[in-house]
Parts: C-alpha cells; structure tokens; sequence
C-alpha cells in the first residue's frame, strides 16, 4: 500500500515546501488538476527535479486526445497519468499505449461512473494500471464515501491495482486500510493540518502496518 499526497491548490513554490515537509513519508507526489490547470505541466516537471526519488503523478483527468496528452504529461517526467473513466474506449487504449511506450502508468479515475462493476472490468482488460474510486469534492459535501464502491471493484479486476481519494483524514484511515487499496490517495487530510510532517509519518505508519 503506497500514499500520494495530492497538491491542489497552491502554485508551485508552495507545493514545493510541502512536499519537502511530508517527503520521507509518502510514496507519490500527485500534481492536482486545478494546478495544472494554473501552472501548466511546468509544475510536473519542477517537482520530478526536485524530489527524483519520488513517483509524480499528472492528475490531467483526460477526456479526449489521450495519446498525445500522455506523451506529454511524460516529457515533463510524470510517472503516472490519470484519464477518466468516463472517457471513450479508444482513448483509454490509446493512453494506455502511450504510457507502456513511455513505460509510464495510466491510473483511471472512476468519478460520475454509475456501473463501476461493469466499467471496472472492462478497464481491467484495457490494461489500466490503477483504478481509483473518487468521491469528488462536491460530493464529499453531502457526506458520500468511497469503500463500497472500492470493494465492487477489489471484487472484480484481475490485473489493475485499486486506489481510493476523497476526503480521506487521519480518523477514516483505518477503514481505508481495511479495505486493502493498493494506493491511498490524501490531500486536505495532511495539507491542511498544523503538523504536515506528523500527519504524513502517522498515515505512512498506519498504512506499512495494513
């Protein structure tokens, strides 16, 4: 079980000091879609310079254009590229070629599916490396979770590892853990405490012993 810090809204100097904060404790360095959005693949690419050891990953959310937006996610040195779930066959598979050209992973983001049973499965033999479960902000608000949705999933891909974002904090960890992802996605959970560093080495802690 690996942990990614997911940096959403800070511009690049920010996310530099966090990162340097929580580093020896987490796994993966997630560029979050709003700050791709702000700072472009720039912010991917200052942040591979300056932490090489740790696995980056583009949450770009691609929709369409996959191929191309995969090379170039890797270019700037992501490890991991996210494309939606929602997105069309063909552009999954051509992400999912793009990313094995490049020896890159494709994690697939399965916000606003409906049959994630079904939907799973069918990505699973596409050859997507992550499937993640992601209860997306807006429905973090009315109090929406991710585990059933991830044990649907657990429950019927083959090859792809399983990972699970959304609201996730130090006191809903341990369900988290129960349920066995192979990647636990954090981001206000350890960037919007006081003690970045304890949080990060506390979740890190709890996730090595699951």
């Amino acid at each position: 079980m690996e942990l990614q810090l997911a940096l959403d809204l800070v511009n690049i100097p920010e996310a530099k000091k966090l990162v340097k904060e929580v580093e020896d404790y987490i796994d993966i360095v997630e560029i979050g879609t709003p700050v791709v959005i702000n700072e472009g693949l720039k912010a991917v690419k200052e942040i591979k310079q300056e932490f090489p050891s740790l696995k980056v990953l583009a949450d770009l959310k691609i929709m369409d254009a996959a191929g191309y937006e995969v090379m170039k996610a890797s270019e700037a040195g992501a490890d991991i590229i996210t494309i939606l779930g929602a997105a069309e066959d063909m552009s999954i598979k051509g992400a999912v070629d793009e990313a094995k050209k490049q020896g890159k992973k494709i994690l697939v983001d399965m916000i606003g599916i409906k049959d994630i049973e079904g939907r799973a499965k069918e990505l699973d033999a596409m050859g997507v490396d992550y499937i993640c479960v992601h209860t997306g902000y807006d429905l973090q608000a009315v109090g929406q979770n991710s585990f059933e949705d991830l044990k649907k999933i657990k429950s019927v891909v083959k090859n792809a590892k399983t990972a699970v974002a959304g609201g996730i904090k130090l006191e809903t960890l341990p369900e988290v853990v129960k349920a066995k992802p192979d990647l636990v996605i954090v981001g206000g959970g350890i960037t919007g405490k006081e003690d970045k560093q304890a949080t990060a080495a506390q979740m890190q802690k709890m996730i090595r012993q699951g």
